[in-house]
């Protein structure tokens, strides 16, 4: 398919201005026109070039046209050495929709999260959970069921302005500039999420004027850029920004208050429940052919009962689900339960991980508990009897 002069013509300086398969606005499309002397292009309004409500996206080379004026180099008043040359430079645009993951079990916020993503307005939110709940990717799956791009940035101590809305990098000996994730999510009107924000030191409060809605300004190339249409901010933590009082979470900061007040709304977001729980480990395991749906429930039992004794201060370690995962997967390969499990709570300090594997083989008269090896090697179990003496969970 190819484009009659006129358009081409649009096309192509748009493309100089914006850079290669770049999605516009309605004000952009016009400053195009009005610095050109040409006409409306209506045309460009048609499906096969919308992104989402008011935007859209350039045909590039390999879509419908190949460009025929070339970009010439912006050059950028900024003090560098005279064997180098600036130039800006713009990310191309690409397609950052998810894929839906077909084991993926709804639960808690999810159809909150995806009725707000869905809506395409404005409308930042922060959730909070315990490690391993599922938080983000019950964020990236509820922009796949919406068709909805997403950019995700996993935030540190040491991220900065540079990293988030831009900055200067050296290649082929020109000084180019790169934007950063959150200037790429609002010029696409995509959904942006900040992961593990608690995190984050006070280098994130250059995000105060995404977080209003209104555009940020970026001073070291002396443009301001506007949010499309569907544009949002979504941040998860394991804490609500006011650090983590038990140390479990070591690392996360307290976070400005001026800042998380730009969060309208917070969601908590707990554990599935037992149901929902079996369904994911079974719909997993039939993924990886090792389905044992007698395992499955045990496994799912043994976690919340955990989970209970942790929220009770019984125990200070905790079996997410993730970490059921990381179980089955395990099982898939070893085809045994006890050493799946064994395997897989190693993480924790000896006493909590013997707890945790005491626990299991009195859940399940299906394996033993392994005791100290004898002279020869060999591995001394626990009968039944013995364990059925012991009546305590823990």
């Amino acid at each position: 398919m190819s484009l009659s002069p006129a358009k081409q013509k649009f096309v192509d300086l748009a493309t100089v201005k914006y850079g290669p398969g770049a999605v516009l606005d309605m004000d952009k499309i016009r400053t195009v026109v009005s610095e050109n002397g040409l006409s409306f292009p209506s045309w460009f309004s048609r499906p096969d070039y919308r992104v989402a409500r008011g935007t859209f996206r350039l045909p590039k080379d390999g879509d419908i046209i190949k460009t025929t004026i070339k970009p010439p180099e912006v050059k950028v008043p900024v003090k560098v050495e005279e064997t180098s040359s600036v130039m800006a430079y713009h990310n191309p645009t690409e397609n950052m929709v998810p894929s839906k993951d077909p084991l993926y079990v709804p639960f808690g916020h999810f159809n909150d999260v995806y009725s707000i993503v869905k809506s395409g307005k404005f409308y930042p939110v922060f959730v909070t959970g315990l490690s391993g709940n599922g938080k983000t990717f019950m964020i990236e799956q509820a922009c796949a069921k919406a068709k909805k791009e997403f950019f995700r940035v996993n935030i540190t101590v040491e991220t900065d302005e540079d990293d988030l809305l831009g900055h200067y990098a050296l290649i082929d000996g020109n000084t180019i500039w790169q934007d950063g994730p959150v200037v790429r999510a609002m010029e696409q009107g995509a959904t942006l999420l900040l992961d593990e924000i608690d995190l984050a030191s006070s280098k994130i409060m250059c995000l105060q004027p995404v977080l209003e809605g209104k555009g940020v300004f970026l001073k070291k190339v002396n443009r301001f850029v506007r949010p499309a249409v569907g544009f949002n901010v979504l941040a998860t933590a394991n804490t609500k920004g006011k650090g983590s009082e038990d140390g479990r979470f070591i690392g996360t900061n307290i976070l400005n208050e001026a800042f998380l007040e730009r969060f309208p709304i917070t969601m908590e977001q707990e554990y599935p429940s037992i149901s929902v729980e079996k369904k994911i480990v079974t719909k997993l395991m039939t993924n990886l052919g090792c389905l044992d749906e007698e395992y499955a429930g045990k496994l799912v039992d043994w976690a919340d009962l955990i989970r209970k004794t942790f929220y009770d201060g019984g125990v200070d370690e905790i079996i997410a689900t993730r970490r059921l995962v990381h179980i089955i997967h395990a099982f898939s390969i070893f085809k045994d339960r006890m050493k799946a499990i064994a395997m897989c709570v190693a993480r924790f300090d000896d006493q909590t991980k013997e707890t945790f594997m005491d626990l299991y083989s009195k859940l399940d008269d299906k394996v033993s508990m392994p005791s100290d090896e004898t002279e020869e090697g060999e591995t001394v179990l626990e009968t039944a009897e013995e364990k059925e003496e012991d009546h305590s969970p823990f």
